[in-house]
């Protein structure tokens, strides 16, 4: 199962590049002893219309052109409920053995997602109730997907008393 992030935004050269990369790469790694992965990554940049309603439908609509349209979508939004690491990894575990092809995680603009891909997306996750720059917020999903698949096969990264 392929994994996407599709993202509003670039990420420039530096800290958050080789932070970020350093994940992804571990992810896709431990993702091929579990059946998930490649992360592929799909950037857009921000619109420049002047409303920010406007600028949200057009970021949306920019992201989920960049997206197969057989992906389960999921769109990160601060509103939305919390996963723990396990039940990403069960998340994960779960549309992999029902035969999902892709599953795309969306990342906003600094506005958010708009209403139109609000409504379009498979479910919502949050990161916490806190607001993260994009860049953070990019890395913080690398590190999870990392983390769930070290869950699904078994490596001692994540510890939980378990």
């Amino acid at each position: 199962m392929r994994i996407y992030l599709g993202a509003v935004g670039t990420l420039k050269d530096g800290a958050e590049r080789s932070l970020f990369e350093r994940y992804a790469n571990r992810f896709d790694q431990c993702g091929q002893q579990v059946r998930i992965g490649p992360l592929t990554v799909a950037e857009v940049p921000e619109s420049r219309a002047r409303s920010v309603s406007q600028r949200m439908r057009d970021e949306g609509a920019a992201l989920l052109k960049k997206i197969p349209t057989e992906s389960i979508l999921i769109a990160l939004d601060e509103k939305a409920a919390g996963f723990s690491s396990r039940a990403l990894a069960g998340m994960l575990e779960k549309d992999r053995d029902e035969g999902a092809r892709s599953l795309a995680f969306l990342v906003g603009g600094a506005d958010g997602h708009g209403d139109d891909l609000l409504a379009t997306a498979h479910r919502k996750l949050s990161l916490g109730q806190m607001t993260y720059p994009h860049g953070l917020a990019r890395i913080i999903l690398a590190e999870q997907l990392y983390r769930a698949t070290t869950i699904l096969s078994g490596h001692p990264y994540h510890r939980d008393g378990r």
